[in-house]
């Protein structure tokens, strides 16, 4: 609130008669020396504002700061979000996408399916053998 906003209130709330000094005891500030020392006394170097600030800048809370900054894990919406639709790709077509997708690196190639192989039975039977054994050690 100004100085002249003030004298104003109080000019009102006083009583009637009471209100100004003499005329003669009331300071001339017409001349303009005394406009000016005036307002040397008015501005004293001690009390000027720093003029480094910036002018209407708001102090923050750290604390604001951290929890305006944080990490917000967002794994429960996300995945909300995607279990709630029921639409399932045609395995072909993702398939087909998953092969676009993969370079020539070994490293994006899929694993290789490795083939089982069949235990190899023998070509002899039991029989074939025991012909064998007659016809080489002379066994009836």
């Amino acid at each position: 609130m100004s100085a002249s906003l003030l004298r104003r209130g109080l000019e009102l709330l006083e009583a009637p008669g009471q209100g100004r000094a003499p005329p003669g005891l009331q300071r001339e500030r017409d001349s303009p020396r005394a406009a000016g020392a005036a307002r040397r006394r008015k501005k004293a170097p001690e009390l000027d504002k720093n003029k480094a600030t910036i002018k209407g800048r708001v102090v923050k809370s750290a604390i604001e700061e951290y929890h305006k900054r944080k990490a917000v894990n967002h794994l429960s919406t996300n995945l909300r979000y995607m279990l709630k639709g029921r639409c399932v790709a045609n395995k072909a077509i993702t398939e087909q996408v998953l092969a676009q997708n993969r370079g020539r690196k070994s490293k994006d190639l899929p694993p290789k399916k490795v083939a089982k192989k069949k235990p190899e039975g023998t070509v002899f039977t039991e029989e074939d053998f025991r012909k064998f054994e007659r016809e080489y050690f002379g066994r009836p």
